[in-house]
């Protein structure tokens, strides 16, 4: 079994839908793949509480924002199984963005 890294960022520009965004994609992380997070910025445009939750049941982080303000939502590096969706949500459709910085660590199977 060989073990394959890669640092990857990955960011969602002026979302003001209010639904909950899955950060990743559907499906991501693979099964196959672990994501260690090494950072959650998130930039508002307005005033909203952003939160970061979980395999949509564990809050991780919740923060209020005031206008034009960048913060930083994780103090310490933060572990997705595959298989676990991470979601990050607006409690109201005014505009953020959010960028995460993460290491990508996927499992290949070799014969």
């Amino acid at each position: 079994m060989a073990v394959v890294n890669q640092y990857k960022f990955k960011g969602i520009n002026n979302d003001a839908t209010g639904n909950a965004l899955n950060i990743f994609g559907t499906g991501n992380p693979l099964v196959s793949e672990t994501y260690i997070i090494k950072s959650i910025k998130v930039t508002s445009a307005s005033t909203p509480t952003v939160t970061i939750v979980n395999d949509s049941i564990t809050t991780l982080k919740s923060a209020a924002l005031t206008a034009n303000e960048t913060k930083e939502l994780l103090t310490q590096p933060l572990i997705v199984e595959g298989g676990k969706t991470l979601t990050v949500q607006s409690s109201n459709t005014g505009a953020f963005s959010v960028a995460i910085s993460y290491l990508n660590i996927k499992k290949e199977v070799t014969t």
